[in-house]
């Protein structure tokens, strides 16, 4: 969330050049610049659009590019082109890359159908003494450079992400190990008040009366430590996220789709127990992923609310038929959540799937 912030606030910083970009329509003397200063204006608009409404993008960045190539092709002006090309070009990092190409073509043959025009008008415009070589260079390298900056970006925090999942599991090893001691010392120990208590019960033979109920507590007792121990170690021995993160990355990566997360600090302070039924649920919803969904990436965001811890699996990919014969992907998860008074949903919607798991906190 800190870093979806920052990026935004970095997206706003760009438009301190906004009025050197306009500043060849004020002051305003004839229609022509009103139309070049409306159409400032609905560039203006748009670019808020795409750092504000993400799931706009599909219309706003195909918006942004092509007001910025009117004014490329039609006034020459090759500065506004600059600013999808930084902020379209950082937003696509997170993305497959062939969205990015088709970007990357569309904003050149803006660029060039400008120039062939501009050409057109004042022959020899482009030579290379009267070209602005310097001007020109910037608007060709912007998109290119920003990409590159935002994906090293990307990998430097998907690896910051995998260091610190590695540290939780060096951290689980130590609980590993508590749990292996627990069951040696303690286990052993109650077994055997166990045993002597039922033994004793044989043996004695003074004042039945007043022994025996004490002997009866004391194997009750002991018995439910004895429980207690086992429930413990079984707690300790549940898989955590980061544990499952950390495996399902690597089976996302071989097969080409990128995982990203929100949240995800926030997640590994939740109880064991919680963790590991949503564990179960998340490693067959990704195996979903990998098998039939046919996406190109997949994010991960955790919530929690007064009530509720929530899991929310989004895929790019393709709709499909849930529920397949012979299949118990999806009754699996059902039968998790609800074995945790969960709930469990699954639906189509404009992106791809989108997986929901909830359980209570109580």
């Amino acid at each position: 969330m800190k870093n979806f912030k920052k990026r935004k606030a970095t997206g706003y910083i760009w438009l301190v050049y906004l009025p050197f970009a306009m500043s060849d329509y004020f002051p305003i003397k004839s229609q022509t610049d009103w139309f070049w200063v409306g159409m400032g204006l609905l560039f203006l608009v748009s670019y808020v659009l795409v750092t504000e409404v993400p799931r706009w993008h599909v219309i706003t960045m195909p918006l942004e590019l092509l007001i910025t190539g009117i004014f490329s092709i039609f006034a020459f002006n090759n500065y506004l082109i600059i600013f999808p090309g930084w902020q379209i070009a950082s937003l696509l990092a997170r993305r497959p890359k062939k969205y990015f190409h088709w970007f990357l073509g569309a904003y050149y043959l803006f660029i060039i159908s400008g120039l062939i025009r501009y050409n057109s008008y004042y022959p020899g415009i482009l030579s290379f003494h009267n070209m602005n070589v310097v001007g020109l260079l910037f608007p060709l390298i912007s998109p290119i450079f920003a990409y590159s900056l935002a994906r090293s970006m990307v990998r430097q925090n998907q690896l910051h992400q995998t260091n610190r999942r590695l540290q939780t599991i060096v951290q689980r090893d130590e609980r590993e190990r508590i749990a292996r001691d627990l069951h040696d010392t303690l286990g052993q120990s109650f077994s055997m008040i166990t045993i002597k208590t039922e033994l004793a019960k044989k043996l004695l033979q003074k004042a039945p009366e007043k022994v025996v109920p004490e002997l009866d507590d004391i194997e009750k007792t002991s018995r439910q430590n004895l429980q207690m121990v086992r429930k413990i170690v079984n707690d300790l021995h549940q898989k955590s996220i980061s544990e499952t993160l950390l495996e399902q990355s690597k089976n996302l990566a071989a097969a080409e789709v990128l995982l990203t997360t929100n949240n995800e600090e926030m997640a590994l302070k939740w109880p064991t127990v919680i963790q590991g039924r949503f564990t179960a649920a998340m490693t067959e919803a990704l195996t979903n992923v990998i098998r039939h969904a046919k996406a190109q990436s997949v994010q991960i965001s955790f919530t929690s609310d007064a009530r509720h811890y929530q899991v929310l699996i989004q895929d790019d990919g393709r709709g499909h038929k849930f529920e397949r014969s012979g299949s118990n992907g999806i009754r699996g998860m059902r039968a998790r959540m609800l074995e945790g008074n969960g709930k469990f949903e699954i639906v189509r919607n404009r992106k791809g799937t989108l997986v929901t798991l909830s359980l209570p906190k109580e």
